[in-house]
């Protein structure tokens, strides 16, 4: 049974940064794509960024050139590099397979982006 653990949100003034980490049981992330998603207050969840096997990195044009995703299969963890933060990018982030499986969805991680 999968489990997904996001961490590393927090209060960020804009402009600054944040580095997210998920860590999956088993080798989930070896056998899948990955990405991370968002969700704000009273809006649906939202795709920002994936990772193939391959490492072929693909992400919304709202975070294009701010954020960074990887991956490291031998650990099961992937990382999104968050540079640049605007309000905007206030939300919970969650990781998952790339397909966004509905019984893979962790607890998230609180970005809160303000002055």
């Amino acid at each position: 049974q999968v489990q997904l653990v996001e961490s590393g949100g927090g209060l960020v003034q804009p402009g600054g940064s944040l580095r997210l980490s998920c860590a999956a049981s088993g080798s989930l992330f070896s056998r899948n794509a990955m990405a991370w998603y968002r969700q704000a207050p009273g809006k649906q969840r939202e795709w920002v960024a994936s990772i193939t096997r391959d490492n072929i990195k693909v992400y919304a044009d709202s975070v294009k050139g701010r954020f960074t995703i990887s991956r490291d299969n031998a650990k099961n963890t992937v990382t999104l590099q968050m540079n640049n933060l605007k309000p905007e990018d206030t939300a919970v982030y969650y990781c998952n397979t790339d397909g966004g499986r509905r019984d893979y969805w962790g607890p998230g991680t609180q970005v809160t982006v303000s002055s």
